[in-house]
């Protein structure tokens, strides 16, 4: 468990499991960032990590490392990954871009089990990536669980 997320004024990288994580879209840290790839391994091929696709969990951080009502952007070969953590520490992953006009989700405000985009405000189910009503579309989610305090993303 030696690369845990790493913090770092929401741009900093580092390699967890062949997939590279980008800080925290809420939680800065005072520590410098390395510059974005400097020795970062190459994002991970698409297996269909999809909720129900094909793929495999690996372990992506501790629990701790995602602040409550924020998230972290992991980068995998399919695209950014936003994973989000509630008030109540349950934990979902959704393709980091709105439906709408591809806002970036992850800088979002996270409220029960939506997550609001921060460019015009539409509502994003965590479990399912659905708009919520009126507003129509969705963004693909991903499985994730958390086992012994540690996030797994299925990839």
């Amino acid at each position: 468990m030696s690369a845990l997320l790493a913090a770092g004024n929401g741009a900093s990288l580092d390699s967890v499991a062949g997939t590279e994580v980008i800080g925290s879209a809420r939680s800065p840290s005072p520590q410098p960032s390395p510059i974005k790839g400097e020795g970062a391994t190459p994002p991970l091929p698409p297996r269909g990590g999809g909720v129900g696709g094909e793929g495999e969990f690996r372990t992506l951080c501790a629990l701790e490392d995602i602040p409550r009502l924020g998230s972290r952007v992991v980068q995998s070969a399919a695209g950014d990954i936003a994973v989000f953590r509630t008030a109540d520490d349950a934990v979902f992953a959704l393709h980091d871009k709105c439906p709408h006009k591809g806002g970036p989700l992850s800088q979002g405000i996270v409220h029960g089990r939506q997550v609001a985009c921060p460019l015009h405000g539409w509502k994003i189910g965590l479990e399912d990536g659905n708009a919520a009503a009126p507003d129509i579309g969705c963004t693909k989610p991903f499985a994730v669980k958390v086992e012994d305090g540690l996030v797994l993303l299925k990839v």
